[in-house]
């Protein structure tokens, strides 16, 4: 199976003993606390996971500015987005050496991790500023990464952390949430040794249900980790039980037994483009991938982002940056003249009218009048869940 990235194993946080993870929180309650944002919560989360290996807790700020900088850190480790605990005031942690981070996401904000604390520094306008530019691409505010960056707080607590508890995404998303061990551990017991891994935020029409398959037998992979990321969207986007349905009954339904996994993982999308695109090839060859599948504008929002940043970022990084590889793909579309989902580069006769193509504010209206999508776009079953949720957001 393929290597975690810059260790041997995988290194979760997480403390899996009963006993010691007991002690920890016993420990946890007597210690000054931080209450964390949804930001450094869910990098909480990755850390415990697996999925940030091989590092073992939030970057000091000359890190972080290396990685925005140069893309590794200050020793060298190749690493594309920094990975900080920001907030705003640091009072209630002052000269502490060991502090609990707790949950902002929950009722009664509880415990999430015990911290050794390194260090607490200030970060300033300006290298915040350089920060958001290095790694967004832009300062624009209405960009929604830019947006939440900047309004995490100028304080930098930096140091090693034990994972107690992933949050709420154990037990609200029980049968999709998996950490990077659980995902390897699956790979290794359905004996499958290439791996191609979709990233998604949104449900799957037809067309990333083909792109997946075209992946896969261009590939000659074993299987496809369906991976869809279960934490904050922005304002609009389809919650994550109604993209885990819509999902799952397309892969129930459509595909093949024992060819894809329908798993999750708890992260605040950043929007942050090519860069984005890094950080989850970078830990989809955590969790056991040896290739991602990144299309036309992977990890974009709006028009930030030329179509294919996202690609090009992986011809530039250094020689054995990261052993995954990626699967380029371009928009895929259904063809009237071949009646089938092909990527649309690979059709140079094609005229825009020869394909199939709805806009998705288009598509929302239709399903929020109950109208289903041509099947040419949507798979019926997928429609129906989708229609069902509109409607009752229309409703409320």
């Amino acid at each position: 199976m393929i290597k975690p990235h810059g260790a041997d194993a995988l290194k979760p946080l997480l403390v899996s003993d009963p006993q010691e993870r007991q002690a920890l929180l016993a420990e946890a309650e007597s210690l000054p606390s931080l209450v964390m944002n949804s930001a450094a919560a869910a990098n909480a989360v990755m850390l415990g996971g697996g999925y940030f290996t091989p590092l073992d807790g939030f970057m000091n700020l000359a890190d972080a500015l290396s990685v925005a900088a140069n893309m590794h850190t200050a020793s060298g480790l190749f690493w594309p987005v920094p990975i900080l605990n920001l907030t705003d005031d640091t009072s209630a942690i002052e000269g502490a050496d060991r502090i609990a981070l707790r949950d902002p996401n929950r009722d009664g904000q509880p415990i999430m991790a015990v911290m050794n604390v390194a260090s607490i520094e200030v970060v300033t306008d300006q290298q915040i500023e350089l920060m958001t530019k290095q790694v967004y691409g832009t300062l624009d505010e209405n960009h929604p990464g830019v947006s939440v960056f900047r309004s995490l707080g100028n304080r930098c607590v930096a140091g090693s952390i034990q994972v107690l508890d992933l949050s709420y995404f154990a037990t609200d998303f029980g049968d999709t949430f998996k950490t990077a061990v659980e995902i390897r551990d699956e790979i290794a017991a359905r004996g499958w040794e290439k791996v191609v891994a979709f990233q998604t935020r949104n449900p799957m029409h037809l067309a990333h249900e083909e792109l997946c398959r075209i992946a896969k037998e261009r590939l000659g992979a074993d299987g496809i980790v369906i991976h869809m990321l279960l934490g904050k969207l922005k304002p609009g986007d389809i919650p994550a039980p109604v993209r885990d349905a819509c999902i799952r009954k397309m892969v129930e339904v459509y595909f093949s037994e024992n060819t894809v996994m329908v798993t999750g993982y708890g992260f605040d999308m950043l929007f942050a483009g090519p860069r984005e695109a890094v950080l989850h090839a970078l830990f989809r060859q955590n969790m056991g991938a040896t290739h991602l599948i990144v299309g036309r504008d992977h990890a974009g929002v709006g028009d930030y982002y030329g179509p294919f940043d996202a690609q090009a970022i992986f011809d530039e990084l250094p020689d054995g940056a990261l052993e995954i590889e990626i699967f380029k793909a371009d928009h895929t579309a259904w063809s009237k003249k071949l009646n089938k989902v092909v990527m649309m580069s690979e059709a140079p006769d094609h005229q825009p009218e020869d394909f199939l193509v709805l806009s998705g504010t288009k598509m929302r209206e239709m399903l929020g009048q109950g109208i289903a999508p041509p099947p040419e776009l949507s798979r019926p079953e997928v429609a129906e869940i989708l229609m069902n949720y509109y409607q009752s957001e229309e409703a409320a």
